[in-house]
């Protein structure tokens, strides 16, 4: 069952989390670096876990990575790392709070480069799920195929994020994603 059609199935307030994040969120176009790498960090932070603990995390994640500004999180200290691994608002998983970091300074070089992350992520498209696979694990950290696949999909590189017979699915369509330009 697509997450479209699961949502409705859903008990409140479990439904309204995820109707939130399926309507607004899922499958639209992100345009700023630090969103896209705060989508990336709670990608890579639902591995082996639900995403509705992520969402439900969500505004904790914001707080405890300087509201996923890049640059503020690349210069993050062993001290920084000690105070996220102590934050119960977040999950505390050194695999993933050194990700966040590494991939931060990751995209600082990408922007130098590129201008911008986005700039990157565009400079690579179209591609396939698996090219995109390759092509994140050479730069990024902790960044399997699920989790590259749901990171893309989510902000509109790759398709399938809705059923082509919900109504987001046209609200998305009329964003330009990345998907939809092949």
């Amino acid at each position: 069952m697509s997450y479209c059609n699961y949502i409705p199935t859903m008990e409140e307030p479990r439904r309204s989390l995820h109707k939130n994040y399926h309507d607004n969120h899922y499958g639209f176009p992100i345009h700023d670096d630090n969103e896209l790498l705060g989508r990336l960090i709670m990608e890579i932070n639902q591995a082996g876990l639900s995403w509705e603990t992520i969402l439900k995390k969500e505004a904790s994640f914001r707080k405890a990575y300087d509201n996923f500004n890049i640059n503020k999180i690349a210069a993050y200290t062993d001290t920084d790392r000690e105070r996220l691994l102590n934050d119960p608002g977040i999950i505390r998983n050194k695999l993933k709070v050194n990700a966040a970091i590494e991939n931060a300074k990751t995209i600082q070089l990408l922007q130098k480069e590129f201008g911008s992350f986005e700039k990157w992520l565009e400079h690579h498209h179209p591609k396939t799920k698996e090219e995109w696979v390759k092509l994140f694990k050479k730069n990024f950290k902790f960044t399997g195929g699920e989790i590259v696949n749901e990171f893309l999909m989510s902000i509109g590189y790759l398709p399938g994020a809705h059923s082509e017979t919900c109504s987001v699915y046209h609200k998305t369509l009329k964003q330009n994603p990345m998907w939809a330009r092949q």
